[in-house]
């Protein structure tokens, strides 16, 4: 009797862990444009859900929860490029050295090239932080704020020179 109790509340919690996981998976099916799937690599970022989706050749390899402007012009929108890649960058706002616990940008850093009316700005980038419940609101200065185990995944995987598109909404 004992074990038959046990295998049914084994049953119940895999229900009850494994169905969101295969709903939401199910759900992500994000399109890329076929003029931007022609790109290696091409970053997606929907300002409305606080999405990353991070392409390959045009397919969809993974999505992420971010954290955009605090007010919607904070992030830019627009088509921009991924110009550096720095581990442990400084906050030089506040004169934080890199890899300290208090830096808001993390421990990764993909600084972008961004154009808005003919000017030039590489003040924006995706990073990670130090306030992880952050994530998925609209709490930035303007860039983008992922988790920070999450920007190690994409910091390992993206390229300089990837395009990076960030809109209001999908």
């Amino acid at each position: 009797m004992k074990k038959a109790l046990w295998l049914r509340v084994l049953m119940l919690l895999s229900v009850l862990f494994l169905v969101p996981a295969v709903a939401a998976a199910q759900t992500e099916s994000v399109k890329l444009d076929q003029k931007y799937a022609k790109h290696e690599q091409f970053i997606l970022i929907d300002k409305s859900s606080n999405r990353l989706h991070f392409f390959e050749k045009g397919k969809l390899i993974k999505s992420f929860s971010v954290a955009t402007g605090k007010k919607p012009s904070y992030t830019p929108e627009g088509l921009f490029t991924i110009r550096e890649k720095i581990k442990n960058r400084p906050y030089y706002k506040e004169n934080i050295k890199g890899g300290d616990p208090k830096n808001p940008l993390g421990d990764r850093w993909l600084g972008l090239k961004v154009t808005v009316n003919g000017k030039t700005s590489y003040a924006y980038g995706i990073h990670g932080n130090n306030d992880e419940k952050s994530i998925g609101k609209y709490a930035s200065a303007g860039c983008i704020r992922m988790h920070n185990k999450e920007v190690r995944w994409l910091y390992d995987r993206v390229d300089t020179s990837v395009p990076v598109l960030i809109v209001k909404k999908l």
